[in-house]
């Protein structure tokens, strides 16, 4: 196995690991939550199907010259599920499990039609041929989301004292491995990042994160925690689903960069909206 190899498994393996150790923490009633909330389920795959993608092609008609490569990374974003990363966020920010749990299996699930489907119609808005395989948006799903959490429900369920005792240690090792795994990425790239700064390319995206956030809280619902968890999920999208989409649409190294810059300023703009949350 190569260099190359390792960094990408162990990436994979520390999301995937994120998301498990949510699941030890939920119940498999969670994973259908929404189903027996059919407003706050519109509201929020509106939010997150419709809106944000038509703010992303909005700033794409609005400014042709921004850089191509950020018009793309923003619209791949915004047709994108969750990230694995988010829940453990969503969670600390106040959000009620039973929400977080069942917006992931949704999102991920409905990302796997609505992904290629909304893509496809974008490139069409644009006169370009987008083909996203809807079997290459279900392994990512599948194995980034679906099957760890179902994996680490089904361990809380027959072994909720292991699932108690392993669930901070393994988050902890999860974190620490996506840092070392993601750090030799982050340099590779760089170059990418920074030649990707100017004509108002960081200014772009932190208008396109504080909307969706904007968008989640106000469609989030009567409830502080539910605005919370939906204003996250708004913002912050799955880089996987992302490159996917965009993988035959730019350059895949300058995209792969705003990805990560888009992740950042989510992290950041994130922060801000989840300590000002709290106090409200």
């Amino acid at each position: 196995m190569t260099i190359t190899q390792l960094i990408s498994l162990g990436i994979q393996v520390s999301m995937g690991l994120m998301v498990f150790c949510v699941g030890l923490h939920a119940r498999a009633e969670d994973i259908v939550y929404l189903l027996r909330k059919p407003g706050q389920l519109v509201r929020s795959l509106v939010a997150m199907n419709v809106i944000m993608p038509a703010v992303a092609v909005t700033i794409a008609l609005a400014f042709p010259s921004l850089d191509r490569s950020l018009r793309v990374a923003l619209i791949a974003l915004s047709v994108a599920p969750i990230p694995p990363i988010l829940p453990g966020t969503q969670l600390k920010a106040g959000g009620r499990s039973s929400y977080v749990v069942g917006l992931l299996a949704i999102a991920a699930l409905v990302s796997i039609v609505t992904v290629p489907v909304t893509a496809a119609f974008i490139g069409r808005i644009f006169g370009q041929e987008v083909n996203t395989d809807a079997a290459a948006i279900a392994w990512i799903v599948g194995t980034s989301l679906l099957g760890p959490i179902v994996a680490g429900i089904v361990v809380e369920r027959f072994a909720p004292a292991f699932a108690e005792r392993i669930g901070r240690p393994l988050s902890l090792f999860a974190t620490a491995l996506l840092v070392v795994s993601f750090l030799p990425v982050l340099l590779k790239i760089w170059p990418a990042i920074v030649a990707s700064f100017g004509n108002f390319t960081l200014l772009t995206i932190g208008v396109f994160v504080a909307i969706g956030l904007a968008v989640g809280h106000l469609l989030g619902g009567p409830a502080r925690e539910d605005r919370s968890v939906l204003a996250l999920a708004t913002a912050s999208r799955h880089p996987g689903v992302a490159l996917a989409v965009a993988h035959d649409t730019a350059s895949l190294m300058s995209v792969l960069g705003i990805v990560l810059v888009c992740l950042i300023v989510g992290a950041l703009f994130g922060a801000v909206y989840t300590k000002w949350i709290a106090r409200v």
